[in-house]
């Protein structure tokens, strides 16, 4: 594949990409360049971050990358993921990895490690301290978005490390490419700044489109990297969230009761069908009596959006339709996890408490 598939395939992952003349390079002098994206394992796996990493992460390894899933044990633990408890954190970065195996990650070009297998390495801490002498503490604290926290909510210490950590996961991995959701922004930016004063290579960003959840968005209009992280799914609110393993029925009800109003286009069940459903299926097919039009099959995101946002589709369709295409993608995950180890990973995290 030449330079420029590549540069393509990589730019359908990338909502931003800091920058593209430097991703074009590196494309160009490296043939297997190594991209990394962290997560904290901080309790059940949600819809995006299954099968939406799942299919950014397949791109990536088409475009010749080399993908690191950093399991960020120790960032857990500091920011107080399932009460701080270290055994219970490491406990679900395995089930974290068998979710990802069910939705058909490219596991040949996937390496999980883990910030355990590093933290007894002094050359690490030397690097963490080393982002933390160039870097202030106010900048430290508006940090905090890549924890899921406001500044407000940085009332410990440990919290300021995290920031000097991540980024010095970064060059402890030998990172060419961050491809990190978007509100991983502001430490991506931290180390693009801060490597060139310590002699390392920046790292090319590569951020991803965070999927909102399913109530309504927040009132306030202004687009903003801010106002995407408030309107992103997350795990802390189930209501608002389709886990993995969500039954049929659990799944569907949440769909059901989604934020979806007629002809308007910020809607996360139109979210669901451009980055999730037509990037696994080539039509979608909306099931109505004849005397509300019949069915209409659909062979691309735009011609269903357009449908919709001219009022051809009633909201109810689209989510019966978007039900129906959303548990064909659990029902292997389901499987998955119905037996064996992947269960007794299941029934061990469905007993944890999530706290934020």
């Amino acid at each position: 594949m030449n330079t420029e598939k590549r540069l393509q395939l990589i730019k359908e992952v990338g909502e931003e990409i800091l920058t593209e003349e430097e991703l074009k390079t590196l494309l160009e002098e490296k043939q297997n360049p190594v991209a990394y994206d962290g997560f904290e394992p901080s309790g059940k796996i949600h819809l995006p971050q299954g099968i939406l990493r799942a299919i950014n992460i397949n791109k990536m390894t088409r475009a010749g990358c080399k993908f690191i899933l950093w399991e960020a044990d120790w960032h857990a633990w500091i920011n107080g993921k399932l009460g701080g408890d270290m055994d219970k954190i490491r406990t679900t970065a395995k089930y974290f990895e068998e979710v990802w195996k069910a939705c058909e990650m490219d596991m040949d070009n996937v390496k999980f490690v883990s910030a355990q297998e590093v933290i007894n390495d002094s050359e690490y801490w030397r690097r963490v301290v080393q982002v933390a002498k160039t870097t202030t503490v106010q900048r430290m604290q508006r940090c905090s978005q890549i924890m899921g926290r406001k500044e407000a909510e940085m009332q410990y210490t440990a919290q300021l490390f995290y920031p000097a950590m991540q980024a010095a996961d970064i060059a402890h991995l030998k990172i060419d490419i961050c491809q990190l959701g978007i509100d991983q922004r502001k430490v991506n930016i931290l180390a693009r700044e801060t490597f060139p004063k310590l002699g390392w290579r920046k790292p090319v960003a590569v951020h991803h489109r965070m999927i909102a959840g399913l109530q309504p968005p927040p009132t306030q209009t202004e687009e903003s990297i801010e106002r995407t992280i408030e309107l992103k799914m997350s795990k802390s609110k189930p209501e608002n969230t389709i886990f993995m393993t969500d039954s049929t029925e659990e799944a569907e009800q949440k769909i059901m009761k989604a934020y979806c109003p007629p002809q308007e286009h910020e809607n996360p069940i139109l979210e669901y069908l451009k980055y999730i459903i037509f990037e696994k299926i080539k039509e979608i097919t909306i099931e109505r009596p004849t005397k509300y039009g019949g069915d209409t099959t659909f062979t691309s995101y735009i011609m269903l959006k357009d449908a919709y946002l001219t009022g051809k589709i009633h909201p109810l369709d689209l989510k019966k339709a978007v039900a129906k295409e959303i548990n064909k993608l659990l029902d292997p995950v389901r499987k998955h996890f119905s037996k064996g180890k992947p269960a007794e990973l299941l029934k061990q995290i469905q007993g944890y408490q999530i706290t934020r």
